[in-house]
């Protein structure tokens, strides 16, 4: 059975409070309980892991490159200028899928450039938190 992970980055751990124009209302915990159960449904297991220090996010990175098939990776703001993400992705080399709940090219200009899709397996934004359960699904089909 694959063994997946879910990494949210920086003030997703809000979700359901935070600008939920752009990010819906539904909680953070409920969000992961729906990502958790999608990737059961397709036959395998998830774990879920949220920080808003970018260090963590990499140690984590470092972590999964031995113990999961692949990520589902949301890195908020760091997406547009961690380039230590970026590095520790393209070291992992396992699939990691990079997802955003609102459309990163309908918003502020410096959203539309993503410094880590060059070294994901593919990139899913703009549908919400249909974004993650996509993400869970192409890892499934991987």
């Amino acid at each position: 059975m694959k063994k997946i992970l879910v990494i949210h980055g920086p003030n997703l751990n809000l979700l359901g409070e935070r600008e939920p124009g752009i990010y819906g209302d539904m909680n953070f915990n409920t969000l992961n309980e729906n990502i958790v159960k999608r990737a059961n449904e397709l036959g395998m297991e998830c774990d879920v892991f949220q920080s808003n220090h970018e260090g963590a996010i990499i140690d984590k990175l470092h972590e999964a490159r031995t113990e999961y098939f692949g990520v589902v990776l949301n890195a908020g703001a760091y997406t547009h200028y961690s380039y230590a993400i970026r590095d520790a992705i393209a070291a992992v080399k396992i699939p990691v899928i990079e997802v955003h709940i609102s459309n990163v090219f309908a918003r502020d200009g410096f959203r539309s450039n993503s410094v880590i899709a060059p070294v994901c397996k593919g990139s899913i934004s703009g549908l919400g938190y249909a974004s993650y359960y996509l993400g869970v699904q192409a890892l499934a089909e991987l």
